[in-house]
């Protein structure tokens, strides 16, 4: 028996050993290649990072999609964006990439797409662990081959994104799968790189590959600055998602990364909708509209946003966490390599500093985002009756978790991590008096419930 709770909202994550391993893997492999075969499916696309453990992970997935009669094409060792792309571009019928993502090293998972990259739905998913525990599988004998999607990838980026002028920009892969692509992939386009980190480990020995958590941009924020670099990125390990510095060593948020993003598509798309998860910035909806576009408010999570994007048309979206979404001629998928492109570009095109740029969005006072740690297994009953607690003192937006609207103009969201044991915790306003005045308020509503241990 599989753990359950390895079946997550938009992918199979865990810890290796305990819940992830490759005799778990193969049965992954073998129940996905059995739907992809069921909607018609005949041929998909593998890859895997960079983790100690994903070599192994990779192919006991590859024998069970094999067994389930369903053809691989072998990518190698890949961002998660290029396994997204292999599937799209290579118009196949599926794909599946083996990473831990951002998280620690002692954790890894598949992300798992049908053709153009689409991604599975929640059922879906918990369709496989069904599946598993019938023992409900296709068989048959697919065939393998490899192929990198290298080349075909930096080609089509490159088409999108040409600079103005140079740019120096400092690269921080964090030691994860980025190393191997984004130098090559800055300097194409026309860029001087600064390597930071660019060395591929599996082991991560210097910081963990997560430019969300501010501890882990310490040191490209230095090297940004003692280089005198315009600008400095950093990716998360499958390089999904991306972290930006501008050229005085300052940290800026994804959303507000967002908004000059959004700015840029609407100056060719008047009107357009942007759209964003429910942790993001009220500042990014103002501007949105102060702009002439229409923010959309929508579920955190990639896999949500990119079903949103494609039921409603949407060219451009991103969140909190790093992910920026693109189908201005691109595939409607999350790509942290492209993303870091697109901003340089922007910055290129700005012909002042990036910190100007960044300057010309108002701010509000914001935490970044907190963790209350919860069993799995508890913190979605936490968030339901928490969310029917509020509603009754206060107007509460609930597409996902609990967005309280405080009298004073702020804000403050309660959600349930869908990959972790926590609950997800973000509160904006106009002073740190009235961030600390609403936290209060929610760190009480939580503190009846013993599961939950608060942040500190």
């Amino acid at each position: 028996m599989l753990n359950p709770h390895i079946f997550r909202a938009y992918d199979v994550r865990g810890l290796v050993g305990p819940d992830i391993s490759p005799a778990a893997f193969e049965q992954v492999g073998r129940a996905y290649a059995t739907l992809i075969r069921r909607r018609g499916g005949r041929r998909v696309a593998i890859g895997q990072d960079n983790r100690t453990s994903s070599r192994d992970l990779k192919a006991a997935f590859v024998a069970g999609t094999r067994a389930a009669g369903i053809d691989v094409v072998d990518i190698g060792i890949v961002t998660t964006p290029m396994l997204y792309f292999a599937t799209a571009h290579w118009k196949l019928d599926g794909g599946a990439n083996i990473t831990g993502s951002h998280n620690p090293v002692e954790y890894n998972g598949v992300k798992m797409v049908h053709p153009g990259a689409a991604p599975l739905t929640e059922e879906e998913i918990q369709g496989l662990r069904a599946a598993i525990g019938r023992g409900d599988y296709e068989s048959g004998h697919g065939a393998i081959e490899t192929r990198s999607p290298r080349e075909d990838y930096v080609a089509t980026v490159t088409t999108l994104v040409r600079l103005e002028r140079p740019l120096k920009v400092v690269v921080d892969a964090g030691n994860g799968v980025a190393a191997l692509y984004a130098p090559e992939l800055l300097r194409r386009i026309g860029c001087e790189v600064v390597e930071l980190f660019c060395d591929s480990d599996g082991s991560f020995p210097n910081h963990l590959p997560d430019p969300e958590d501010p501890a882990n941009v310490v040191d490209l924020q230095r090297e940004v600055v003692a280089t005198g670099a315009d600008l400095g990125v950093a990716y998360d390990g499958d390089a999904d998602r991306v972290g930006v510095v501008d050229e005085r060593g300052r940290r800026h948020e994804a959303d507000l990364i967002l908004a000059l993003l959004a700015r840029d598509l609407l100056s060719r798309h008047p009107g357009a909708k942007i759209v964003f998860d429910v942790k993001s910035s009220q500042l990014l909806v103002e501007d949105i509209r102060r702009h002439g576009g229409v923010p959309v408010m929508w579920k955190t999570g990639h896999s949500h946003l990119k079903r949103k994007m494609r039921e409603d048309g949407i060219l451009l979206g991103g969140e909190v966490s790093g992910h920026m979404f693109f189908a201005e001629h691109y595939y409607g998928v999350d790509d942290g390599l492209l993303a870091s492109c697109k901003i340089i570009d922007i910055v290129a095109r700005h012909r002042g500093p990036a910190s100007a740029l960044f300057d010309s969005l108002p701010h509000m006072h914001a935490t970044p985002e907190l963790k209350a740690m919860c069993p799995d297994a508890d913190k979605f009953r936490v968030v339901d009756e928490l969310v029917h607690e509020l509603k009754q003192r206060y107007d509460t937006i609930d597409i996902d978790g609990a967005r309280v609207l405080f009298p004073n103009g702020g804000w403050g969201l309660v959600r349930a991590s869908n990959t972790n044991p926590y609950l997800t915790l973000r509160f904006e306003a106009r002073s740190e008096a009235e961030i600390e005045a609403m936290k209060r308020e929610i760190y009480g509503a939580l503190s009846r419930f013993p599961s939950v241990t608060l942040p500190d």
